[in-house]
C-alpha cells in the first residue's frame, strides 16, 4: 500500500520539489496540501495531483480559493491546517512551512501519533522540549528534512550515541563570506538573496547570509539527536558538498557528501526507513577538485553567537530569538532595516522580553507575541531615523 502523504507548505522551494519526488514515486499517495497565500498555485496542484483537500493559512487567500474550486474542500486560517492534518488520515506529514507558523501544524501531526517529515526547523527551536516529549508520548517519528540534519540523521544510522564526540554542522558561508562588518554596512536585499550554492525562498536565503539559518539548525541539532551545545559545531565550507559530518570516540570522523540538491534529504525524509531513486548525477570527486573549510567568525555575523546563546540558555529565549528574527528579515526585505540592524534587532528582543522555563505551548505563544512587539518597536524606531 502506497503511503499516505500530506504536504504543509506545497508552493515553497521545499514544497514543489517533495511534489516532484511523488510524482516519480508509486510509493506515495498524495492526500492534502496547504500554502500560506498562494492560493492559485496550490489549487493547479490539487488538480494536477488530483488532491480533494487543501488548505490556506491566510483566511482571504482560503476564500478566494473557495470561490475558483469546486472540485473539493477549503479549509482556511491556522486552525484549517490543524483541521487538515487530524482530518487527513495521512500516514505523513511533510511540514515544509515557513518560520514558527509551522509549530502548531507539528503539534497536531505529532499529536496524532503521524509521523513527520520535518522542514520546519521553527517548530523545535521554538518548542523543542514540548514537541519531543510529544512525539516520545505517541510513538511519532521525527524525520528531519534539511540538509545538513538529514545526513547526520544518516551518519548516526549504526552509531551507538556513546560513541560520539561531536556532530559537526556545515555552513556555505552565504554570500558574504569574509566580509567584515564595514564592508556590510549598505549591503543591498538582492545583494543578500544572492546565495552562492542553494536555490530557497527569501526569508531562509536572508537567514543564511546572517548565518541565522545555521544558528537555528544548531538548537534543532540539539533536539533531534540529543546532543549537547558543546559537542555542537559549526565550520563553513563554500562548495557545499560536505553536508555534516559526525566525530566518533575512535578518531575517526563520518561525512555525508553530495551536491547541493534539497531532493536528495527530501526524498530521504519521505521514503524512510527506504531509499528511493533520485534522478542527480553522482559525485565526481576528480571534478570538484578540492574541498577547504574555514572557521566561523561570531564577531561579524552576530546572529549565530546569539543563536547558540539561547540555545544554551533554553526555556523562552529560543521563542524570542525567532520571532525577533522573522520580524527583523521582514523589515530587512522591506527595506526598512539595514542587514547588520537585524542582529541588533534580535539583541534588543532579548534584552527586553523576560524569558524562562516553558510550561505549556500557551507559554511559547506569549513569548512570541512579546518578542515580536519588542522588534517592531525597534525597527520603527530605525526605519523613522
Amino acid at each position: 500500500m502506497p503511503r499516505r502523504l500530506l504536504i504543509l507548505g506545497s508552493t515553497g522551494s521545499i514544497g514543489t520539489q517533495a511534489l516532484d519526488i511523488v510524482a516519480r514515486s508509486e510509493d506515495l499517495e498524495l492526500v492534502g496540501l496547504s500554502a500560506q497565500t498562494s492560493w492559485e498555485t496550490l489549487v493547479r496542484q490539487a488538480r494536477d495531483f488530483g488532491v480533494d483537500r487543501i488548505g490556506l493559512a491566510d483566511p482571504d487567500a482560503g476564500a478566494r480559493a473557495g470561490e475558483a474550486w469546486t472540485d473539493g474542500e477549503v479549509l482556511s486560517g491556522p486552525e484549517g491546517l490543524v483541521r487538515l492534518v487530524v482530518e487527513s488520515e495521512a500516514d505523513l506529514v511533510l511540514n515544509a512551512l515557513v518560520g514558527s507558523a509551522g509549530l502548531g501544524p507539528t503539534v497536531a501531526t505529532l499529536g496524532e501519533g503521524i509521523d513527520l517529515a520535518l522542514a520546519n526547523k521553527e517548530s523545535l527551536v521554538v518548542g523543542g522540549e514540548l514537541v519531543n516529549q510529544l512525539a516520545e508520548a505517541t510513538g511519532a517519528q521525527i524525520v528531519p528534512v534539511d540538509s545538513e540534519h538529514s545526513a547526520i540523521h544518516q551518519l548516526l544510522a549504526g552509531e551507538d550515541r556513546g560513541t560520539v564526540d561531536k556532530i559537526v554542522l556545515t555552513a556555505s558561508g552565504g554570500p558574504f563570506r569574509g566580509r567584515t562588518a564595514d564592508e556590510l554596512r549598505d549591503v543591498t536585499v538582492e545583494q543578500a538573496l544572492a546565495h552562492p550554492t542553494w536555490a530557497m525562498g527569501g526569508k531562509i536565503t536572508i537567514d543564511s547570509a546572517t548565518l541565522m539559518n545555521k544558528g537555528l539548525e544548531l538548537i534543532e541539532a540539539h533536539h533531534l539527536f540529543g546532543t549537547p551545545y558543546s559537542q555542537l559545531d559549526v565550520v563553513v565550507h563554500p562548495q557545499s558538498i560536505v553536508h555534516s559530518a559526525v566525530q566518533l570516540c575512535d578518531g575517526s570522523t563520518l561525512a555525508h557528501l553530495g551536491y547541493p540538491d534539497m531532493r536528495v534529504p527530501i526524498s530521504y525524509g519521505l521514503h524512510y526507513p527506504e531509499r528511493a531513486e533520485v534522478p542527480l548525477r553522482a559525485l565526481d570527486l576528480a571534478a570538484v577538485g578540492s574541498l577547504t573549510f574555514e572557521p566561523v567568525d561570531t564577531d561579524t555575523f552576530a546572529c549565530l553567537r546569539l543563536a547558540r546563546e539561547v540555545g544554551e540558555a533554553g526555556g523562552t529565549a529560543p521563542c524570542v530569538l525567532n520571532a525577533a528574527n522573522e520580524i527583523a528579515v521582514h523589515a530587512f526585505l522591506a527595506g526598512r532595516l539595514r542587514f547588520l540592524e537585524i542582529a541588533e534587532v534580535i539583541q534588543h528582543a532579548l534584552d527586553t522580553v523576560p524569558t524562562g522555563q516553558i510550561h505549556a505551548f500557551e507559554t511559547l505563544y506569549r513569548a512570541d507575541r512579546a518578542a515580536r512587539d519588542a522588534a517592531r518597536e525597534l525597527v520603527e524606531e530605525r526605519a523613522a531615523a
